[in-house]
């Protein structure tokens, strides 16, 4: 799939979330403290009436909070704390991907949520095994496809045509990430379908 270099950040732009919300957010905290601080610092130069507490009460505060706080205070606090980081971590470095794939084309992005190519593989699935709507279930997770069959009972199923026109149908995609299919019958069977 050889696309220029527009069409491939149109693709991540659309497939990837965006990290600007997390990013402002932590970014507005920190100023809004470092702002605080310098401000509280500008007063105590002046000798000026403290908004909330001087640079010296705030040193002296953090130098008696061991002793004054119960030691399970203190270490919920650090847990709390500690799960913040890890979350914030989490969301800076994690995957950020949303359920949608680019679809193979050399003019332009063609990105499609994954509920919509789960609902085209059933369909086509449940054509090609000749089943009633509703026997045939798609879940398309990060590298995998899995659909479920819920044959009729007492008409034998040919699982080598489903996988077939499974694969076709999947190959037709021309899906940027390769996908495994995985096909499962179930043993109980749907009744007068």
């Amino acid at each position: 799939m050889k696309q220029d270099r527009r069409i491939r950040r149109m693709i991540r732009r659309e497939t990837h979330s965006s990290r600007s919300v997390p990013s402002i957010v932590a970014a507005s905290i920190l100023l809004v403290t470092f702002l605080w601080l310098a401000l509280e610092s500008v007063l105590w130069l002046l000798k000026e009436q403290p908004l909330l507490a001087s640079p010296a009460q705030l040193r002296q505060w953090l130098l008696d909070l061991p002793a004054n706080t119960i030691p399970a205070g203190m270490t919920a606090a650090g847990v709390g704390l500690g799960i913040l980081g890890l979350l914030v971590i989490g969301t800076a470095v994690g995957k950020g991907r949303r359920p949608r794939r680019a679809l193979a084309s050399h003019r332009m992005a063609t990105v499609v949520d994954d509920d919509v190519i789960a609902a085209a593989v059933s369909s086509k699935t449940r054509l090609a095994a000749g089943l009633a709507p509703g026997q045939v279930t798609t879940t398309v997770g990060g590298q995998s496809v899995r659909v479920q069959v819920r044959p009729t009972s007492g008409v034998p199923l040919h699982l080598e045509s489903i996988t077939t026109a499974l694969d076709a149908e999947l190959a037709a995609y021309g899906l940027n990430r390769p996908v495994k299919r995985n096909v499962r019958v179930l043993n109980e069977g749907a009744v007068g379908q």
